[in-house]
């Protein structure tokens, strides 16, 4: 049974919307229908209720990939079956603006960390979501209206990192943009059997010298998206 989120089987859905921002997670489940809080324990906060009828967890899974896998790991322990991640991202093309969607179609990420340890090899896996929600968030987010891009982007593990370098070595892979955890919820959702897709939001963009948007232009962005979000999460 989970050690980290104290909740019972029963109490998350097989629909989960996961954010690394407890505050996030608290923002958006507003937006369900008679919603619970679930797990409050280490932060990883957990709602569930419904959406258009469907129950739906929001659940947090903190920063980097590690907590994100301990995260997953333990909402599949209680019931969870499919997961989109919804965070922020810094895009590394000039092209994406702020406030702007990333749809991910895979994820890069550098050799060892948390993969290496599922793995136990010198291999990789292929970091991609299901087609199937990739595919469903594509035809919510064109009918929202919503401005977004379709690419791959870095998983790091290091926020602070960056060198001069860090755009140019990374976009010339084909990554539009960077973040920290797409990679590792692909991989160990693909290792467990469970679906998985992410959703981002252009925060800042590194290749226009790290502008960030503002905090209330970002939560209007986040609530603008979740609608497409929760619409593809609860017709799954």
């Amino acid at each position: 049974m989970p050690v980290h989120i104290l909740a019972n089987k029963g109490d998350v859905a097989e629909r989960v919307l996961i954010v690394g921002d407890p505050g996030r997670a608290k923002l958006l489940s507003s937006l369900l229908q008679n919603p619970r809080l679930v797990n409050e324990n280490r932060s990883f906060l957990v709602y569930t209720g419904k959406y258009n009828g469907v129950d739906i967890s929001i659940a947090t899974h903190g920063i980097g990939g590690p907590s994100a896998a301990i995260v997953l790991e333990e909402l599949i322990m209680l019931g969870g079956r499919t997961f989109i991640r919804y965070g922020t991202t810094g895009a590394l093309i000039p092209e994406i603006n702020l406030g702007e969607y990333i749809i991910v179609a895979g994820a890069s990420y550098n050799h060892g960390g948390v993969i290496y340890q599922y793995l136990r090899e010198d291999s990789c896996i292929a970091a991609t979501p299901d087609f199937y929600i990739l595919n469903s968030l594509v035809q919510n987010f064109q009918k929202e209206g919503l401005k977004f891009h379709i690419g791959n982007v870095f998983s790091s593990d290091a926020f602070y990192a960056e060198d001069e370098e860090f755009v140019k070595r990374w976009s010339s892979r084909g990554n539009i943009a960077v973040e920290m955890e797409c990679a590792t919820i692909f991989a160990v959702g693909r290792m467990k059997g469970v679906r998985t897709g992410a959703v981002l939001v252009v925060s800042d963009n590194l290749a226009k010298g790290g502008v960030w948007i503002s905090r209330e232009d970002l939560e209007n962005s986040v609530m603008r998206g979740a609608k497409a979000i929760l619409d593809t999460l609860s017709k799954l």
